[in-house]
């Protein structure tokens, strides 16, 4: 699916050869500072590398509509974006902003559910908790349907229990639709729940855990 080739981006990363693969739930690992979130970016053409390629299902992400791209390879940062409004608002925002007819209670409910968020669809989204935001953000993707979902520290303002529940519910989920996931994650054995392990230590892959 992705192949990223030669790839040097600033002083922040070195990569010669990787792939990652289709289908499958991917975590990426490493310290502070290794480069794992530059990595994710290039992934869906938000940053370009200084020098290499980055391809996606056999074609170099340049030569991919940048629209067309990101609604295939949609991603999430450590911060999600929250626009005022309630929940409901929220969660249709993308249809909104289309121009399209906004999604059922019933399909907003549902993709709450998946992230384990028991909120009213009438609650004012700027007042959830840090937590909260994050897991209405994961919904809102879910609704829109990508074929890639790169999610960046989903679980970095969740306990550990809450995080457990969201990633398992998350990773079947994407299983259940045939997606692929790649996702950063500093939790002591994201491995259990991964299907493949990237490590990245300054900026180079040190290993490829498959």
């Amino acid at each position: 699916m992705f192949l990223l080739k030669d790839i040097k981006f600033k002083n922040i990363l070195d990569i010669e050869n990787l792939e990652i693969n289709e289908n499958v739930v991917t975590v990426v690992k490493g310290e502070s500072g290794s480069g794992k979130s530059t990595m994710l970016k290039l992934l869906n053409n938000i940053i370009s590398p200084d020098s290499g390629i980055v391809m996606y299902n056999g074609v170099d992400v340049n030569d991919i509509n940048p629209i067309t791209l990101r609604r295939e390879v949609i991603m999430q940062s450590q911060f999600p974006t929250i626009f005022p409004g309630n929940v409901r608002e929220n969660l249709n925002f993308i249809f909104t902003l289309r121009g399209e007819e906004g999604l059922s209670d019933e399909k907003l409910l549902k993709s709450m559910e998946i992230v384990n968020l028991k909120k009213d669809l009438n609650d004012d989204a700027q007042n959830l908790s840090g937590g909260e935001k994050t897991r209405l953000s994961i919904a809102r993707l879910f609704l829109v349907k990508p074929d890639v979902f790169l999610l960046d520290e989903p679980g970095a303002s969740l306990d550990s229990k809450t995080e457990e529940i969201l990633m398992n519910n998350v990773i079947a989920e994407i299983k259940k639709r045939n997606k692929t996931l790649v996702f950063i994650s500093h939790s002591a054995n994201p491995e259990i729940i991964s299907d493949e392990i990237i490590t990245l230590k300054d900026g180079r892959v040190i290993s490829h855990e498959r």
